[in-house]
């Protein structure tokens, strides 16, 4: 069967330090009619599982844990009987969401995942959050980059846990290495190309 990339927006709020902001969240599912894996949770287990359907959910993968993208992973896991999947490095910001419901599993870099019999690959890329990874599907020129790389440069820094200098050297490091075709599926906003964002990480 074809494999396919589903995408949904959810709309909800972003909680750390004290501060409160709304935001929208991009969702985004890999795979066929058969099986899946869903890349994040954030806000409405609804609308994910609309995009899901009757498809069974080999893992929930989590780009990293502030609580716009693990939100309603538990719910999630529920629903599908999927794991959720996170480094474990990003342990400390998951408990302020969800303290007591731990992960069901770990993400580890240079890990593949197969869905659909494509292969997904696990970047480990912290710096916006310390357990941040990225997910490159090399047969469909994808790379799903969370809140790591966005339209424009690198994701957020200078936050509880986020640190400038180690999102820019994960992206230089592991991204950037990606061929300049790929497409950047991001938690916000919209879609970019690694060639479209050399230029804008200094």
């Amino acid at each position: 069967m074809t494999v396919r990339i589903d995408h949904a927006v959810t709309k909800g709020t972003f909680s750390l330090d004290g501060e409160t902001f709304d935001v929208d969240n991009n969702v985004w599912v890999l795979g066929d009619d058969s099986q899946c894996v869903v890349f994040d949770a954030p806000h409405d287990v609804q609308a994910i599982l609309e995009l899901i359907g009757d498809r069974h959910v080999l893992g929930i993968l989590a780009t990293h844990a502030h609580d716009d993208h693990i939100e309603c992973a538990p719910d999630l896991a529920v629903a599908t009987g999927a794991p959720i999947l996170l480094h474990p490095a990003d342990l400390p910001v998951w408990a302020l969401t969800h303290p007591g419901r731990w992960p069901d599993g770990q993400l580890q870099d240079g890990q593949v995942i197969t869905v659909a019999g494509c292969d997904v690959h696990v970047l480990h890329t912290p710096g916006h959050a310390p357990g941040a990874c990225c997910f490159y599907a090399p047969s469909l020129g994808v790379v799903f980059t969370g809140d790591t790389l966005f339209q424009g440069g690198p994701g957020a820094t200078g936050r509880s846990f986020s640190d400038r200098p180690t999102i820019v050297r994960s992206i230089r490091e592991r991204l950037l290495t990606l061929p300049g075709e790929t497409i950047v599926h991001t938690g916000h906003g919209a879609s970019t190309t690694i060639a479209a964002e050399a230029q804008n990480i200094t």
